[in-house]
């Protein structure tokens, strides 16, 4: 693991030590993400409420820059050379990206599939849409036991995808189907919101570090 990489994950663990026993899954939870992003995948979110919001600010950390400079790949760089002003303006100003899609979002999509059939299935109708084979789903639930989460994560394995949870400390649905479970140590929701932020900041500043690191520094 580069020591960028590493630095973010250990200022994690000193700043919130009761963390600590999740350790192992929140590298395994980075290894899987970088493994998708290394193939050409990318990250689908979602979550209920609170969730929701963080399933939003995870995409914002991941698909521009965070902590540091992510510059465009050399080959886009080049070929907007072609393109006079415009193309300077895109290059002066473009930042690379770990792609990723929030599906708490769509709303002309999301109230027309809860409007016409099961509203619970509106997360697991954008998996099939979005999701192939080597996408990571990342379901946020402090319960662990959202039905439109669950729904989501059991398509997301059905069409051999990995999935990812964020949870509470009690045992859950999403634990079961889940490729990895991070579990926040508290079961009230207001205290494991408060624990998923900085871990999935950590995350963020993870990958950011492993793909843009060099580029950034």
């Amino acid at each position: 693991m580069k020591q960028s990489v590493r630095a973010h994950y250990d200022l994690l663990l000193e700043r919130y030590p009761a963390l600590e026993a999740q350790g192992k899954h929140i590298l395994s939870m980075f290894e899987i993400m970088a493994d998708a992003y290394y193939a050409g995948g990318k990250l689908l979110v979602c979550g209920n409420g609170g969730s929701c919001a963080d399933a939003e600010h995870i995409v914002g950390e991941l698909m521009k820059c965070f902590l540091i400079r992510r510059p465009i790949s050399d080959a886009l760089y080049s070929a907007l050379s072609a393109y006079g002003k415009d193309g300077e303006a895109l290059k002066a100003n473009l930042e690379g990206a770990l792609p990723a899609i929030s599906l708490c979002g769509h709303n002309a999509l999301t109230t027309a599939y809860l409007n016409d059939t099961e509203p619970t299935m509106t997360f697991a109708q954008q998996v099939v849409g979005f999701g192939r084979r080597g996408d990571v789903l990342l379901a946020i639930s402090t319960s662990g036991n959202s039905k439109n989460c669950v729904y989501a994560a059991t398509v997301a394995r059905a069409m051999g995808l990995k999935v990812l949870a964020l949870t509470g400390e009690k045992p859950s649905k999403l634990s079961e189907l889940a490729d990895v479970t991070v579990q926040a140590p508290s079961s009230e929701t207001f205290k494991i919101q408060e624990y998923h932020l900085p871990i999935y900041h950590a995350l963020c500043a993870m990958l950011e570090a492993e793909f843009f690191g060099d580029a950034g520094m």
